[in-house]
């Protein structure tokens, strides 16, 4: 299955993020079919390939939640905003 997500790049502690297309199953550093943007969540700089991305939509990729609601903010695709679940680091519990 085809799906269109995020895959970081840059260094440590100034993350960057291309959008993808790739199989599922591939690692999330591994290789991938297409180029469809790029995401700098620090300067808010954002490119995308709004052709290729319909493109890839109309032959059956199904788009990662967070990429999903990039897509919506720049009115590429319209759909409702999908609620995404921040991980929690797990705190160390300090032992007396």
């Amino acid at each position: 299955m085809l799906v269109i997500r995020f895959q970081r790049v840059g260094r440590k502690n100034d993350p960057a993020f291309r959008l993808v297309v790739t199989e599922h199953q591939n690692a999330a550093r591994g290789k991938y079919l297409e180029l469809l943007g790029s995401y700098h969540p620090k300067t808010k700089q954002t490119v995308l390939k709004s052709e290729r991305i319909h493109y890839w939509l109309l032959k059956g990729a199904q788009v990662s939640d967070t990429a999903h609601n990039l897509l919506i903010k720049h009115k590429i695709i319209e759909a409702q905003p999908r609620p995404i679940k921040m991980k929690i680091k797990a705190t160390a519990t300090a032992a007396a």
